[in-house]
């Protein structure tokens, strides 16, 4: 098989064809590498090239299985780690300068987990600095560009992950979230991502010099983004493996008990203040009748608290972040990250005090509500983006932009707030002005029921088809 169709193909074909010995895992580590170096010039997906490294360890995976080692599910499969993650031998950047040289002594339990699994890691990919942006541009790194077209954002902070696996640079891509660092880049590049719950992944970086503050601890998770539904259910059971590392790890298996009867769907198109784009409203149909026609019983109800839920959940999360990260931020972030970090301050002004503690508190209280939707509905269709993606570093113009790109964006950090799984999958080709684009919608499920999720997100997937056919058929 030809190098040219092994960077194409999905990880689940890559990982049964590796693991019945059809094809070496140093062959389609090959075609990997050789895609990364063909196209992350233009993309800047990629930033710290580890192929040489990678090419070693699949001639060892290759060996192993030649003695009669058992092979694990993601054995062979080219893989992404974003910078922001610790790697052993490796620098932690998060995009900063100040953290060029930041060594990690040890791997994170994602990097652990990956690698038990069989997976090999071709490369680190790119972040905004402090992984704080929706968007992928840094002093250290430079910016990274979304194959669909320069004129559309790649989205953040997981850019780099989901530009590198929609490109063929990698069949799997990890990434973290804790406001929609994961989904964004899904959406943005037209691929497929669940953001998991509280405690499913385990979670860690050994080179960190303090625990980090009880809210970013509470909804900032760690994921994979994929080109293929199937392939978030291939990878999902490796990710969530404990670690001990992680003492709030929640130990359950990734399929939960099956539900009596058609799963029920709650469905909503309100989207409060904002303006809900035609062709995202016409994505939201598409889904909605994807979910029915394939058993699914979807039902127009509007969730509980979501407005509040996501106002609240943001100042809290500024409260702390000005409180915790904001003389670092000063200190060695940039002019303009400086500047976005002020208009984050104007648009969700942070709590203070005692109130920011009410604050945190009344989180259980949104959970609550929700648990208890939740209940009734396992899942929740919603917008995720209510506006097709972006341009290019919006959230650099101001108060406009910053509202477009994250203030619009309630349903995605309400659930990093409550602590809730949520997936991204595209529902629409959309033919706009500027070109075709994907959009996406979002599934939030019940806690620890990322399976459902992912489930649901196959159903669409099967009606729409996959958008990285759309977009390597054009070429890049």
């Amino acid at each position: 098989m030809s190098d040219l169709l092994l960077w194409r193909l999905s990880a689940s074909d890559l990982a049964r064809m590796t693991r019945a010995g059809e094809v070496s895992a140093e062959a389609v580590v090959a075609a990997a590498v050789g895609r990364m170096r063909a196209v992350n010039p233009r993309l800047n997906a990629v930033v710290k090239d580890l192929g040489d490294s990678a090419m070693e360890r699949a001639r060892g995976l290759d060996a192993a299985r030649a003695r009669g080692v058992a092979t694990g599910p993601l054995h062979g499969v080219p893989v992404t780690i974003k910078v922001n993650v610790d790697q052993a031998g490796h620098a932690t950047t998060n995009g900063l300068p100040a953290l060029k040289d930041a060594i990690a002594s040890a791997d994170a339990p994602i990097v652990d987990n990956l690698q038990r699994a069989g997976a090999v890691v071709i490369g680190r990919t790119n972040t905004p600095e402090f992984s704080f942006r929706a968007e992928t541009d840094n002093p250290l790194h430079g910016r990274t560009s979304n194959p669909w077209g320069d004129h559309v954002s790649p989205g953040g902070s997981s850019g780099g992950a989901g530009a590198a696996v929609m490109a063929g640079i990698g069949a799997l891509a990890h990434g973290n979230d804790i406001g929609g660092s994961l989904r964004f880049p899904a959406a943005a590049n037209g691929a497929v991502t669940v953001k998991p719950g509280l405690g499913r992944v385990p979670a860690w970086n050994p080179s960190q010099k303090a625990e980090r503050g009880m809210l970013a601890q509470a909804m900032s998770v760690q994921g994979v983004i994929a080109r293929t539904v199937r392939d978030l259910r291939l990878s999902m059971p490796a990710v969530i493996s404990p670690d001990p590392r992680d003492p709030f790890h929640v130990p359950l298996p990734y399929e939960g008990p099956s539900i009596d009867g058609p799963i029920r769907v709650a469905f909503t198109k309100e989207t409060y203040e904002f303006d809900l784009h035609p062709e995202v409203s016409a994505a939201l149909d598409t889904a909605r009748q994807a979910l029915t026609d394939a058993g699914y019983v979807v039902e127009e109800s509007e969730p509980p608290l979501l407005r509040e839920a996501a106002s609240t959940g943001f100042r809290a999360l500024m409260g702390e972040v000005r409180l915790l990260m904001g003389p670092d931020v000063r200190a060695h972030g940039s002019e303009l990250l400086n500047a976005i970090f002020d208009e984050y301050y104007r648009q969700f002004p942070p709590f203070e005090g005692a109130e920011q503690l009410q604050m945190m508190a009344k989180r259980s209280h949104y959970a609550r509500q929700w648990s208890l939707f939740l209940d009734k509905y396992p899942l929740v269709l919603t917008p995720f983006m209510l506006q097709p993606t972006y341009r290019p570093l919006r959230d650099t113009e101001g108060a406009e932009g910053v509202r477009e790109v994250l203030g619009s964006a309630i349903y995605s950090y309400s659930m990093n707030f409550m602590g809730l799984p949520a997936g991204c999958v595209p529902a629409r080709l959309a033919r706009l002005p500027q070109g075709e684009l994907p959009l996406s919608v979002q599934i939030v499920g019940r806690r620890w029921r990322e399976d459902l999720i992912v489930n649901a997100c196959e159903a669409i997937e099967a009606r729409v088809g996959v958008m990285a056919d759309h977009l390597l058929r054009r070429g890049l």
